[in-house]
């Protein structure tokens, strides 16, 4: 495997974008591999590392499809639905709770009859 140029941040030739940049372009990488990367160094850790993927070979982004627009709203909808009491929270449900808030934190104040 060949070595990757390796770019200071900020001071990679033109011609070359992230992946963040390609898609604010309405591009993708297309399956090209990495070209270069940028290194960002830091003090007590190793460098940021930045993947750079060439312009003239991305290609455009895919168009969503009524399909997937259906996809993605179910799944979004999986994601407010709290698997302890079934109901919709109102609100994406944090990963590290794992269900809605009053689940997680059940008020001992409240009776169970009053909901």
């Amino acid at each position: 495997m060949a070595e990757l140029p390796v770019y200071r941040w900020r001071l990679a030739p033109d011609g070359y974008a992230t992946r963040r940049q390609l898609r604010s372009a309405g591009l993708r990488p297309g399956g090209q591999d990495v070209a270069a990367q940028l290194e960002r160094p830091r003090r007590r850790r190793g460098p940021l590392v930045a993947y750079l993927y060439r312009i003239d070979l991305a290609r455009p982004v895919r168009p969503m499809t009524p399909a997937r627009w259906a996809a993605l709203a179910k799944a979004n909808a999986a994601r407010r639905i709290c698997p302890a009491c079934r109901r919709d929270a109102g609100y994406v449900i944090p990963t590290a709770l794992g269900t809605c808030t009053p689940c997680a934190y059940p008020d001992p104040d409240r009776s169970e009859g009053n909901t």
